[in-house]
């Protein structure tokens, strides 16, 4: 129940510092007076930890500490009517001066050209990317404990902070309750008379919950740098790719519901969202994909839909099968409102007969489709189609071409055997390079092999890193 409140609160509080209306204000007064400060500060903290994750502490603690102040002194007995939009109009002024002990965000300066409810509204919108790369790292028992006896506040605001601004893209009530029930574990294990036990135990239990918490940041993540559409054309090139023996009839389905749940459960105040959506969606997984690959098969045996969806997502590419010649979509195809499948038919074919990362076929594919669709709109749609087909086909086929050369090797061995193979092919190719040169180019294609050539590769940090390595390429 008390979740719920702090969810409740959430909305609330967000919508107060966007608005400033008395009858939001009443609703932030009424879950503080039910939460009590100590939870309340403690929300405020995932909160600003998320949405700010450039942050350093100190700054997320100001803000936090100003927040509780002026919540507690306008929800007070007898205070001022005005007191809660003139300290958020105050808060919003503060955060505009040099000198601001509050997070920054690259939009702040835009939104400081504003003023009154207008520059609090820019504020509130403010949204960071997502952080692709978590740099979390779990201290260990000894570590956790030390820290926790030394000061628990401390290390419960920590915590908070550290773990909210690396996993801040899952939903808000994930986070509540995965902040809320660790630390509630660290008091039980570190007054324990056996703190490894308890801590074997309590992690035990905590297992669903710490992996839907991390998934939900991943498929998140991807949700929020992509955008719904181009998130979509995402989930069929990997189902198509892990599954190339299926059907379009079978993947299609599938990536359209993954999409309507990230759309639905990423940014939800729901407790049980994610909880109830992904189960339902792996029963769906395994009764389409079960019988077309024996690696899904082997997933769908897994103990727990978590389980399940975990291992699914984890699944590399499979072989691509011998297939016929794909065929270039006409203008009829794609110009007929009556036949939206068209594109998606493509994406399907193309994506099981090539062996290139997600993240590449996404980049190539969307301005691809943007050139087809206005041709479509224009007053000779065949006439352009004929013009552009041809040229459309060969930007597609060179990309595609020096993509795999990027990541060749880097899915069939181990990253020592991969960097082995890397280091005689460019040696091959730059015969008169020095011990020097050759070993920063290897260190440099390598880290992006690892970091882009996996079909669970990060798209905003991968989309640029793409444009640089593609003209490097020898």
């Amino acid at each position: 129940m008390k979740v719920i409140l702090v969810l409740l609160l959430a909305v609330a509080f967000v919508h107060a510092l966007e608005r400033g209306r008395d009858y939001e204000k009443d609703k932030v007064c009424k879950e503080l007076a039910s939460l009590g400060k100590e939870d309340f500060t403690s929300l405020s903290m995932v909160l600003y930890s998320r949405k700010f994750p450039s942050g350093t502490f100190e700054q997320i603690c100001h803000l936090v500490n100003e927040v509780v102040s002026l919540t507690e002194a306008c929800c007070a007995e007898g205070a001022d009517p005005d007191c809660y939009d003139r300290r958020t109009s105050a808060l919003s002024a503060r955060s505009c001066e040099k000198d601001s002990p509050f997070p920054v965000h690259p939009g702040t300066a835009e939104c400081c050209t504003r003023e009154g409810l207008e520059q609090k509204l820019c504020m509130a919108a403010l949204r960071h990317q997502p952080q692709e790369f978590p740099t979390y790292t779990e201290p260990t028992n000894d570590e956790i404990c030390e820290a926790f006896r030394k000061d628990p506040k401390d290390f419960a605001e920590q915590f908070m902070y550290e773990y909210s601004i690396n996993y801040g893209q899952a939903p808000l009530s994930l986070l509540v309750s995965y902040t809320k029930s660790y630390l509630s574990m660290v008091g039980s294990c570190c007054t324990s008379p056996s703190p490894t036990v308890c801590f074997l135990k309590e992690r035990l239990q905590m297992k669903h919950l710490s992996l839907l918490t991390t998934m939900s940041n991943r498929v998140c993540s991807q949700y929020a740098a992509y955008g719904k559409e181009k998130s979509r054309l995402s989930h069929l090139i990997k189902l198509a790719q892990k599954v190339p023996t299926a059907n379009l009839e079978d993947v299609l389905p599938l990536a359209e519901e993954i999409n309507t749940i990230l759309s639905k459960c990423c940014e939800s105040t729901s407790e049980d969202c994610m909880a109830k959506e992904l189960p339902e969606y792996t029963v769906k997984i395994c009764d389409n994909l079960s019988t077309k690959n024996s690696k899904f098969k082997d997933c769908c045996q897994e103990k727990t839909p978590m389980d399940v969806f975990v291992c699914a997502y984890f699944l590399p590419a499979a072989p691509t099968p011998e297939l016929p010649a794909i065929e270039w979509p006409t203008n009829t195809d794609v110009c007929d409102k009556g036949n939206a499948k068209a594109i998606d038919q493509y994406t399907f074919e193309l994506s099981r007969r090539t062996h290139l990362p997600e993240v590449f076929l996404s980049k190539i594919l969307e301005p691809t489709f943007k050139s087809l669709a206005e041709c479509c709109d224009s007053e000779d749609a065949t006439g352009c189609m004929n013009a552009q087909g041809p040229q459309l086909k060969k930007e597609l086929s060179s990309f595609i071409d020096k993509g795999q050369k990027l990541c060749a090797d880097y899915s069939e061995n181990t990253f020592t055997e991969y960097k082995k193979k890397l280091a005689e092919q460019l040696r091959a190719q730059l015969p008169e390079a020095s011990a020097m040169e050759l070993q920063g180019l290897i260190d440099k294609r390598s880290d992006f092999a690892s970091k882009c050539c996996s079909i669970n590769s990060p798209p905003l940090y991968c989309d640029s890193e793409i444009d640089v390595e593609m003209k490097n390429i020898l």
